[in-house]
């Protein structure tokens, strides 16, 4: 039997707008068996996701050089056959063009049926992507975390079904932002947790459309992207530190506080590191205790009267502007203490690695730390990289 000699396209020597449409074009006069070969510059895997679009499941790619220089693909049209388990589809997001990225993700989200599922594979947490599928196609998927870094993440990404039943415990897991809207509605999410949301509101005769409904604004405000806090007046940044991050240390971290009790009592036998957890949980509780009680009565009422003596044209006490900078160096290295403290965590939980037998008061404890490591460690930057250099500067006009 003859063998067919495999067509290969050379991508660069054709016209930039005719390139995909010859690709397609070729593809479609294959016969089931036969392949072509995609000779590039660099990796055309946005190719790999226009063609699951169009053609749908119906070829191989298979990597032959994966640069530096040049990459050759094998694309071969599929033989059909006896239907067998269906491979997951693995998206390997730092192999796409940045403009590509959530893109191709939401095109093979968009494309798969309920019950399917794939994988996306990349080089940091892509939890912004976790939030702008709640945002723009709603509750119908699963997010399951397979390998959570240092290097590398897995993420396995299903499209719900109606048989789909995740619970209350695995959500708030997932996200603890969402805890807040099963507390509004007195929705038990720790002892309850198992439950679904339709069997917990059918107990307490409530619409689940509602907490559906909450649960969609919570993800739509926590994608609402960043603010170029580097815009703002110094004063107003003072006061924004206030009203949210440190309000965010006076309502989680005694949550906080008293999951690590709990856990570290029920759990600490079998897990060693939730004993110096907890312990740490108490020293980083006293230390932001003191260190937000002192800037909110020292450090922020000094930086107001530097701004306002700035607005006024005038000279601001003496005394401040001589004991402003030991306040901060003093301030400075607080947040030095208490990141190490943090940092400490980390390293203790693996990572907030959460263990195979981890309850959901165990699960939510890790969630809560990580997320309040996230918000400390913007709080820290906000001040020392932003505030406090706002603020040195304008002294320097004072000379």
């Amino acid at each position: 039997m003859e063998t067919v000699k495999e067509q290969i396209i050379n991508v660069q020597e054709i016209e930039p707008r005719l390139r995909h449409q010859t690709i397609f074009q070729t593809f479609n006069t294959l016969k089931e068996g036969e392949s072509l070969i995609i000779h590039n510059n660099h990796d055309p895997k946005p190719v790999y996701y226009q063609l699951m679009d169009l053609r749908g499941n119906i070829f191989s790619w298979e990597y032959l050089q994966q640069g530096p220089e040049w990459w050759d693909i094998r694309v071969t049209r599929t033989v059909p056959s006896v239907p067998t388990e269906k491979e997951e589809l693995i998206i390997n997001v730092p192999g796409l063009e940045p403009q590509q990225k959530h893109a191709a993700i939401f095109r093979v989200f968009d494309h798969f049926e309920a019950g399917e599922s794939f994988i996306i594979h990349n080089d940091h947490d892509p939890k912004p992507v976790y939030y702008q599928l709640q945002n723009e196609r709603g509750n119908i998927f699963t997010w399951e975390y397979l390998q959570e870094g240092p290097i590398w993440w897995d993420i396995r990404v299903t499209k719900k079904t109606a048989e789909t039943k995740e619970t209350i415990g695995e959500i708030v897991a997932k996200d603890m932002h969402t805890a807040a809207v099963f507390k509004k509605f007195k929705i038990d999410f720790c002892c309850g947790g198992k439950k679904t949301i339709k069997e917990a509101c059918m107990e307490k005769g409530i619409d689940p459309a509602l907490v559906e409904q909450e649960l969609k604004k919570t993800a739509q405000n926590t994608a609402s992207g960043n603010m170029n806090y580097d815009e703002w007046n110094p004063d107003f940044l003072a006061d924004f530190i206030i009203n949210t991050h440190h309000n965010y240390i006076k309502k989680h971290l005694p949550e906080i506080l008293g999951y690590a009790k709990k856990v570290a009592r029920v759990h600490g036998d079998r897990h060693a590191e939730l004993m110096p957890i907890h312990e740490l949980v108490e020293k980083v509780n006293k230390e932001l205790s003191e260190h937000i009680l002192h800037e909110e009565n020292t450090v922020f009422p000094a930086i107001k009267d530097i701004i306002k003596a700035k607005a006024t044209n005038s000279v601001p006490d003496k005394n401040t502007i001589t004991q402003f900078n030991t306040m901060i160096a003093t301030t400075e290295k607080e947040h030095d203490t208490v990141g190490k403290d943090i940092h400490q965590i980390r390293e203790l939980s693996k990572n907030y690695a959460i263990p195979s037998d981890a309850c959901t008061s165990y699960k939510l404890l890790y969630n809560m730390l990580e997320e309040f490591e996230n918000d400390l460690f913007t709080h820290i930057h906000l001040e020392n990289n932003i505030l406090f250099p706002k603020v040195k500067k304008i002294i320097e006009t004072f000379a």
